[in-house]
């Protein structure tokens, strides 16, 4: 069957049931997407289309996944049981289960005045003027995002009212426990309004790593003026978990967006970014990093539009590709005409590590006006002989010198990170995975 049928077919037959289950807000945009499926021609991506050369969307969602449309819950509430520990990091944690978000009590507790993290569902409830306005208005017509809408229920709201500065990093552990082979269709929208600060760390982990799961993952985030919002997504899931996540940003005059994702364990991912400038002077760092290994893949594709002008992006991606595992990046800039003055820069450099891994790389400028300083570059390669030589000859053991190179290579990505005990965490993960001993986050676990 047609992947993309099975599951209109699914909504389709479970529409009031579905429907039931979620607020007006949430149900308002589904005959739309439906539209959009349903037109001539409508697919998910396959294996060689435009900016897909590593991995097939259709063949991801191939398997006969469940979807939670009943909102089921398997187990007991987890949020009092569930630990999730970063070393020398103090966060405010809540949980999103298969689907279905958890607020810790220390988030309860604590979450200071002025910030929400939620419920999507609940907010819509209590706050459906607010969750209109921004609600599904930046996705995109990809029917991968389409899908999502479609059949979402709940999702996790984040607001930062303006003027607010979170001191403390807040933190949303994704869990997949379902006793069955999973879809779990997650949203996000966060709100951080004019003149606050605020950080978030995603952390995805996968409790039973013999079961077979699928995230659908949709995220809109808008930066306002004067504001500074900083995304942290670490993937530690497992082999038999793929990932479908799509970021979508708006950012507002003079406002600050750093993104940093990891791809340490997991099946088949495809992280995509879409950034627009909608005002003058606005700053985007997207950075990634990937260490891929056995049959893993790796897809990260990247779209900033400068629409104005006076604006900045810096993009940094990195790949330590192992066995027969793939690696893909695809990203565009694209300067407006009316965006004078743009400062850009896009780079992607790559190291196979074995003889059967694959790395595929397509950096792209699309400017359409004078004054403006962009540029790109890329690199696929194999570590450098020269300094490996010069390691050993110094009495350090060949897989230690390699190791030190490896891990040498990723430090600026790391580096992109504004908390310095996710930097020391980042480095030991790296480290792990790299050592082949990283199978799961050992800090995150049920109790």
């Amino acid at each position: 069957m047609d992947a993309l049928k099975q599951y209109i077919d699914l909504y389709t037959e479970n529409a009031a049931l579905l429907q039931s289950h979620a607020p007006e807000v949430l149900n308002a945009p589904r005959a739309k997407a439906l539209e959009r499926l349903l037109e001539p021609g409508a697919c998910l991506p396959r294996r060689g289309d435009e900016g897909y050369p590593a991995l097939s969307v259709e063949e991801m969602f191939a398997p006969d996944y469940g979807v939670n449309i009943a909102r089921r819950q398997f187990g007991n509430d987890p949020s009092s049981v569930f630990k999730c520990g970063l070393p020398n990091i103090s966060t405010l944690l809540a949980l999103v289960v298969n689907d279905t978000f958890y607020a810790t009590p220390n988030l309860l507790r604590n979450l200071p005045k002025g910030v929400e993290m939620t419920s999507l569902a609940r907010a819509a409830k209590e706050q459906p003027e607010l969750i209109a306005k921004y609600y599904n208005k930046l996705t995109d017509t990809t029917t991968a995002a389409a899908l999502n809408t479609l059949l979402c229920q709940d999702g996790v709201f984040v607001r930062i009212q303006r003027g607010v500065q979170l001191e403390k990093p807040l933190q949303l552990v994704n869990v997949f426990n379902a006793p069955f082979p999973m879809m779990g269709v997650r949203r996000m929208l966060i709100v951080v309004e004019e003149g606050a600060q605020a950080q978030l760390l995603v952390c995805d982990h996968t409790a039973d790593e013999a079961q077979k799961y699928l995230a659908s993952q949709v995220v809109e985030i808008y930066v306002g003026r004067d504001a500074t919002f900083d995304f942290y997504d670490l993937e530690e899931s497992s082999l038999a978990t793929s990932r479908m996540s799509q970021v979508f940003v708006e950012q507002d005059q003079n406002s600050s967006f750093t993104s940093n994702g990891t791809t340490l364990i997991g099946g088949i991912t495809r992280n995509s970014y879409v950034v627009e400038h909608i005002a003058e002077h606005a700053r985007t760092l997207l950075s990634g990093m990937a260490v891929g290994a056995d049959n893993q893949i790796v897809d990260n594709a990247t779209l900033v539009r400068h629409n104005t002008p006076k604006c900045e992006s810096n993009q940094m991606f990195k790949y330590i590709l192992e066995g027969q595992s793939k690696g893909s990046f695809y990203g565009r800039v694209v300067v407006d005409e009316k965006a004078k003055f743009t400062n850009a820069y896009q780079s992607n450099r790559n190291l196979l590590a074995s003889t059967d891994a694959r790395m595929y790389t397509r950096p792209q400028l699309e400017i359409y006006c004078d004054e403006v300083k962009c540029s790109h570059g890329t690199t696929v390669g194999q570590l450098d002989q020269n300094a490996l030589f010069y390691m050993r000859s110094r009495g350090i053991p060949e897989a230690e010198a390699k190791m030190m190179l490896m891990q040498a290579f990723m430090e600026d990505v790391i580096d992109t990170v504004r908390i310095d005990a996710l930097k020391t965490r980042l480095r030991q993960l790296v480290q792990l995975r790299l050592l082949g001993k990283l199978e799961h986050c050992a800090d995150c676990q049920k109790e």
